[in-house]
């Protein structure tokens, strides 16, 4: 997978990907692909009915559609607490340079 022809690539330990120089927290790996691709489903539909309610300027369909990408990426593991125990920080939505991964990503560019 790529944006803009750059690949999009994961941190060494798996807990984000970095696409355009931004930390996304990636979904939690114990989740049973049943589970998983349920709420992958969730999340899809959630997205298509914020794009509608936003064509149609319903405000309350946007509302109740947005409620449920947020629960769907909560149940994913991409929001809310973070689903790995070692106390490690949630660096999600930053960009990788001002990270711990700083020095990981810099690597990435040497020739």
């Amino acid at each position: 997978m790529s944006q803009a022809g750059k690949p999009i690539v994961e941190t060494p330990d798996g807990r984000y990907i970095v696409v355009r120089g931004r930390l996304w927290r990636r979904q939690r790996p114990d989740l049973a692909p049943p589970d998983r691709d349920r709420l992958v489903k969730d999340l899809m539909d959630g997205r298509r009915a914020v794009l509608a309610a936003k064509r149609r300027g319903d405000t309350e369909a946007l509302a109740s559609a947005r409620k449920a990408v947020d629960a769907a990426k909560h149940g994913l593991g991409e929001r809310g607490p973070v689903w790995w125990d070692d106390g490690a920080p949630d660096e999600n939505r930053r960009m990788a340079k001002n990270t711990s991964y700083a020095g990981w990503y810099a690597s990435l560019f040497d020739e």
